[in-house]
């Protein structure tokens, strides 16, 4: 048996130089992990509260130390003394106290900072590693990464109202060649870029930022460095793409803007959601397309609908914004056949035990799991292993660059050196692209 000796918060700093949190948890037997959570840009209207200070002369407002006093004070007095290993249990207790749907008492980033901490401490109590504390014996499949390797809307300040521009290696023999394929890749496209006189510079995730004139243009370009690297795109390597269409929606015309184009006083355009859709639809029909996360905002549930109808058996359409790794609104869009994954973000949540019943919700309805980072991140690789522990077989962690990035992709490296030859890379995504 092993006991919560001591939880501490404290503030530190993101990948965007932002604060965040980070937990220190000791047991009675000297076991000391540590804990931090990530924070997104681009975020779901539904995503659990992250509690922020509001003092303007502190990190302009984005402070974390009344989240760092709950840890210290009523969430420390809660579990202290109690056994790590009853996650799910602890979880609940922390949840309860807080009281309120979406954890604005205590914070979401406060309570999912401690509710990591102890899977970590548990996981060392037991002497196990991390993927297999929290999945088992049957936890074996290396996800399929989707590397974000052009970044524009809310993670970059180029042109592109799309967010990500990303590659899917899914053709890789493994997971250690599939980082090779995608490091190749990436730097293939530096390379074109910069002998077509566009920027290198990265933005949040680590992709590229150019200032480019089209999504086309951003497809094109990855296209050739795909068949530049010696790959074949749409049997190697497919596309994917997050437009993030919430970030571009305007709610009182109900049209989709190209908000970054039109502030610069370019050619924008303005579609209903079924342009949308037709548009969304056209790009799948001319590039080797096979995933699509948030093509339409959180509110369009028509849209997604009809989205749905007209892709949903042809690629993977991944529920981000509108799903916000929430049971409740994955259920509803399990109802009303909206999209068929879900992308899954520990923190839109806020505890593990939660994360771990939204995955087992859409694995039980057929739904692909894509595990996935933030846009402001810390070096805690927590989610490569949740990845492996529920089989997820894709994982979303950014581009070739950051280490904040790279962080996720290493400890999977070293997951498929330790399950040796039981680890197998899986693509959970079923639609393959076309050649």
């Amino acid at each position: 048996m092993s006991y919560i000796r001591s939880i501490k918060g404290s503030e530190i700093l993101d990948s965007r130089g932002n604060p965040t949190v980070k937990v220190e948890m000791t047991t009675d037997q000297n076991v000391m992990v540590y804990a931090s959570v990530p924070s997104g840009a681009s975020t779901g209207e539904n995503e659990a509260v992250e509690l922020r200070d509001g003092d303007e002369k502190r990190y302009f407002g984005k402070g974390v130390q009344k989240a760092i006093a709950n840890i210290n004070g009523p969430i420390a007095q809660i579990l202290l003394g109690e056994h790590v290993c009853d996650q799910e249990r602890l979880d609940y207790m922390m949840i309860e106290a807080d009281g309120t749907e979406n954890k604005s008492r205590f914070g979401a980033n406060a309570i999912l900072a401690v509710s990591l901490a102890l899977a970590r401490a548990g996981a060392v109590t037991t002497k196990l590693p991390l993927y297999r504390y929290i999945g088992g014996s049957h936890a074996h499949i290396l996800p399929c990464p989707m590397m974000n390797i052009i970044n524009g809307g809310a993670h970059s300040d180029n042109t592109l109202d799309f967010q990500e521009f990303l590659i899917r290696p899914f053709g890789a023999p493994n997971f250690r060649e599939a980082i090779r394929w995608g490091a190749e890749i990436f730097h293939t496209l530096k390379g074109l870029l910069k002998k077509a006189g566009h920027s290198t510079s990265v933005g949040d995730e680590g992709g590229f930022a150019p200032a480019l004139e089209s999504n086309e243009e951003a497809l094109d370009l990855i296209l050739s460095a795909i068949e530049k690297a010696g790959f074949k795109p749409g049997a190697q390597v497919s596309l994917a793409l997050d437009p993030a269409a919430s970030e571009f929606y305007d709610k009182g015309s109900q049209r989709y803007v190209e908000k970054k184009k039109k502030a610069g006083k370019k050619n924008f355009l303005e579609r209903t959601s079924e342009e949308q859709v037709d548009y969304l639809e056209h790009l799948v029909e001319n590039y080797p397309i096979d995933s699509i996360e948030d093509g339409l905002a959180e509110w369009d549930w028509d849209g997604w609908q009809l989205l749905t109808k007209r892709l949903g058996n042809k690629i993977q359409l991944i529920g981000d914004d509108i799903f916000v790794t929430n049971q409740k609104f994955l259920k509803k869009g399990i109802e009303l056949k909206v999209g068929n994954a879900i992308l899954v973000k520990v923190n839109q949540i806020g505890t593990l035990t939660e994360t771990l019943e939204t995955i087992r919700l859409a694995q039980t309805n057929s739904f692909a799991t894509i595990i996935s980072h933030r846009s402001g991140e810390t070096e805690d690789s927590f989610i490569a292993d949740i990845a492996v522990a529920t089989n997820a077989g894709q994982i979303k962690t950014g581009s070739l660059c950051r280490s904040e990035r790279v962080a996720k992709y290493n400890r999977l490296l070293s997951i498929q050196d330790g399950l040796g030859s039981i680890g197998v890379f899986q693509d959970s995504n079923k639609f393959h692209s076309r050649p």
